[in-house]
């Protein structure tokens, strides 16, 4: 067993298995359904990605000795050696990473994420919980909307709470991980009522859960930019269900339950020590709300491409995506290093 082995309480064993084909479709190859992946081929340190191309990206130019390549239902998933180090850090040992594709939305990320914890957690030979299993370290880098007009393009923006407009964590029976996820969602389920007009259809409907990112996490990210010269911001992060009326854009012939929702995040004051709500994306709320339920380290850092509040888009946003993908890998290190030191 090493220092960073999870050794469950009895609450986090319910249900213990054995877990029957329906609930945890394994083909006879031992592979699992969605991700066509068996135990020991996912490395315990991952980097989340949404787009598919984005995964295969970087498992061909910044991992080394890949061991699995694998595509299926348009997911891509590699797993192999990265060596990432920073100009302050001091010389890590290469990690085995898998970087894998979420899709876009929480729905998408549920059953990736769900898939990628029983890869850890069960047997499959007896489809049972294991008694030992180790803690995983789950990054996301994706690409966000600043809420701030005073966000730059290209700014790293890294995750402390979560905003989840989603309703996929809702399926999840979580506490609160402290008073100010309480606090920010009886704060936020008041202004989405007080934001929709009175009589329509869906008033009050609209309630945010919050989740927070790793605190080892966003640590990590931030020392990280910081050792490579890429100072990132901290704040806030809305997740939202869709891309377009959920985000407040209005397009559609259909008009958007909530008006101007964007700006109703980018004027809200979460009241935490100056931090404010950076920025939007559609996957952030459910990583940290699952994962860190289950003990596990979530966290996200997601360049602003584009700024709600001046109206731009950053067209050569790959460069900045590169950047936090660097970020992000020397995180999981410094967090594998953190975990192993007997100190």
């Amino acid at each position: 067993m090493t220092n960073d082995d999870h050794e469950p309480d009895t609450a986090s064993l319910r249900p213990t298995g054995p877990f029957s084909d329906a609930d945890l479709p394994i083909d006879a190859d031992g592979r699992i359904y969605h991700l066509q992946l068996k135990p020991g081929q996912i490395a315990p340190d991952i980097l989340l990605v949404g787009d598919p191309g984005r995964a295969e990206f970087i498992g061909s130019c910044l991992l080394r000795e890949v061991e699995v390549a694998r595509e299926h239902r348009g997911l891509i998933t590699v797993t192999g050696t990265a060596e990432i180090t920073g100009a302050r850090t001091t010389v890590i040992s290469p990690l085995r990473t898998t970087v894998a594709t979420s899709g876009m939305g929480t729905p998408s990320l549920e059953i990736v994420l769900n898939e990628l914890v029983a890869l850890h957690e069960i047997d499959f030979s007896t489809r049972t919980r294991k008694d030992r299993y180790p803690t995983l370290n789950i990054i996301r880098v994706g690409t966000s909307g600043a809420l701030q007009a005073s966000t730059r393009l290209g700014t790293p923006i890294v995750t402390s709470y979560a905003v989840g407009m989603d309703n996929t964590g809702l399926f999840y029976e979580a506490p609160c991980p402290d008073e100010t996820c309480a606090r920010l969602e009886l704060e936020l389920a008041a202004a989405m009522r007080e934001a929709m007009p009175a009589g329509t259809r869906f008033r009050g409907l609209i309630r945010p859960y919050v989740s927070r990112s790793g605190p080892a996490v966003r640590e990590a990210l931030m020392q990280a930019a910081t050792s490579l010269g890429l100072p990132a911001r901290l704040g806030l992060t809305v997740s939202n269900s869709g891309f377009f009326a959920p985000q407040g854009r209005d397009v559609s012939r259909l008009q958007p339950s909530v008006p101007a929702l964007d700006r109703i995040f980018s004027d809200f004051d979460p009241r935490l020590g100056g931090q404010r709500m950076e920025n939007m994306e559609m996957e952030t709320s459910f990583l940290c709300h699952f994962l860190g339920a289950l003990g596990h380290r979530a966290g996200a850092i997601c360049p602003a491409v584009a700024n709600r509040r001046t109206n731009t888009f950053d067209h050569d946003y790959l460069d900045a995506v590169d950047n936090a993908t660097r970020i992000a890998l020397l995180a999981l290190a410094n967090l594998r290093a953190l975990s192993q030191d007997p100190n």
